[in-house]
C-alpha cells in the first residue's frame, strides 16, 4: 500500500470573487499566522473578459484537494509572491502542481523553477518544458523538427511586419503564449486582408505580445488526453470538438466564446464527442503522433494534445497543453476528466493517477 505523503497543492485561483473560502478547518497557518483559505479579489472590471481564463475555480482546488486527500496529506499553496517561504516552510514530498502562474511568456515555469531550486519534487512536466509549450512557435519549431505535422505559421512581432509578407488566406491568429482560448474568438479566423490586419493589431495591442498567423486547417478536430511516463504512456479516449453544434454561421474553431460564453451548465451544447467517432486506423494515427509530441516535448506525468486534420485527413499538432483543465463538474465538458470518464475513471481516480506518475518518477515510495 502506498505510504501517506505530504502534499503541497500548489494553484492559481480566478479572480472572480470578493470572497474567500476556506480549504480546512479554519486554523491558522503556522508560517503566516493567518486563516489558511483561498482568497479571490474582484479585478475583472479592470481587465479583460479572458484574463484569468487558465486559472482554476475554487471548485476545482478544492475538488483537486478532495481527490489528494484521499490517501495523502495536503496543504494548499497560493502561487503568489509567498509560494517561496510558504514552501520553504511546508517542505512537501511532493508537489501537486496546478499554478497558471502570472505575468510574463514564462509564467507557467515559475513554480516548477522554484521547487527545482528548492530539490522538492512536484508533478507535471519541467519548467523547461512548460515554458517552451506555451511558446506556440517554439512549441512548433520542434515538432518540425522532428518532423511531427503541425500548422504552416509565422510570427508576428509589430503590425509593419505584414506590409513584408504574404500571407496565404485563411489563417487563424492567435497570441503566442496564452492558453484556455484566450484572444482566440470566432473572428481570430482570417479570410481577407483587412481582417488580418485588424486581428494582428488586436492581439499585439490588447495582449501585448506577438501574433502566431497560422495555416487555418478545415478538417475535423480532436483533443487528446495523455498519461504516464516511459513505458506507462497512456492514451485515453479522444475526444472530438463537434463544431456542428456551435451556432449557426460562426467559424469551426474550439475558441474562447466556444468554451466558456456558448458552452454552459445552464445551457450545454453537445460540443464534445467521446469516444470520437472515428476509424480505428485514424484512431491509431492520433494516438501515434500524440505519444511522439508528448515524447519529444518531453512531457511528464500528464498533458491534453490539441490535434486538427489537413486537407488529406492527417493529423496536425496544433498545441500541446501540460497544464490540463481539470473542471471536476461533468456538466462543464472539460476535456481531461471527460476522456478519463469514457476510460472508466472517476475525478479522484484521475487525479491520484497524475501523483502517483509524479512518485514513481521520482522514486519516492522506495525512498521512505
Amino acid at each position: 500500500m502506498l505510504q501517506r505523503l505530504n502534499v503541497a497543492l500548489v494553484y492559481n485561483v480566478k479572480k472572480e470573487s470578493v470572497e474567500e473560502f476556506s480549504s480546512d478547518d479554519g486554523d491558522p497557518d503556522k508560517h503566516t499566522g493567518r486563516k489558511k483559505s483561498i482568497s479571490v479579489t474582484t479585478e475583472l472590471h479592470q481587465t479583460k473578459a479572458d484574463t484569468y481564463a487558465e486559472w482554476d475555480t475554487e471548485e476545482t482546488i478544492l475538488a483537486v484537494k478532495t481527490a489528494l486527500e484521499l490517501h495523502h496529506d495536503v496543504t494548499l499553496i497560493e502561487a503568489n509572491e509567498d509560494s517561496y517561504p510558504a514552501l520553504l516552510h511546508t517542505k512537501p514530498d511532493i508537489v501537486f502542481n496546478i499554478a497558471e502562474g502570472s505575468r510574463g511568456s514564462s509564467r507557467e515555469a515559475q513554480i516548477p523553477a522554484i521547487l527545482e531550486m528548492l530539490g522538492i519534487p512536484y508533478t507535471g512536466s519541467d519548467s523547461l518544458t512548460l515554458g517552451i509549450c506555451l511558446d506556440k512557435s517554439r512549441t512548433k519549431e520542434i515538432l518540425s523538427y522532428y518532423e511531427i505535422l503541425t500548422p504552416p505559421f509565422t510570427v508576428i512581432n509589430s503590425i509593419h511586419e505584414l506590409q513584408e509578407l504574404n500571407i496565404s488566406l485563411p489563417c487563424i491568429v492567435k497570441p503566442l503564449h496564452e492558453g484556455s482560448s484566450k484572444g482566440i474568438y470566432n473572428a481570430s479566423v482570417v479570410r481577407t486582408d483587412e481582417e488580418l490586419h485588424h486581428q494582428v493589431k488586436k492581439i499585439i495591442g490588447e495582449y501585448e505580445e506577438p501574433a502566431l498567423i497560422e495555416k487555418f486547417l478545415t478538417g475535423r478536430e480532436f483533443t487528446v488526453a495523455v498519461l504516464g511516463n516511459d513505458s506507462d504512456i497512456r492514451v485515453l479516449p479522444i475526444v472530438e470538438i463537434c463544431f456542428d453544434s456551435l451556432p449557426d454561421g460562426v467559424n469551426p474553431i474550439y475558441s474562447y466564446e466556444a468554451k466558456w460564453i456558448w458552452d454552459t451548465i445552464e445551457n450545454p451544447i453537445d460540443v464534445h464527442e467521446c469516444p470520437a467517432k472515428i476509424t480505428l486506423k485514424l484512431q491509431k494515427e492520433i494516438e501515434a503522433v500524440c505519444c511522439d509530441a508528448y515524447k519529444v516535448l518531453r512531457c511528464r506525468d500528464w498533458c491534453r494534445i490539441d490535434i486538427r486534420l489537413d486537407e488529406q485527413g492527417r493529423p496536425n499538432v496544433l498545441e500541446l497543453n501540460p497544464l490540463p483543465g481539470i473542471l471536476p463538474n461533468p456538466e462543464e465538458h472539460s476535456c481531461f476528466p471527460q476522456a478519463a470518464r469514457a476510460a472508466d475513471m472517476d475525478y479522484n481516480t484521475l487525479i491520484n493517477a497524475v501523483l502517483n506518475a509524479g512518485i514513481k518518477r521520482y522514486n519516492l515510495c522506495s525512498n521512505r
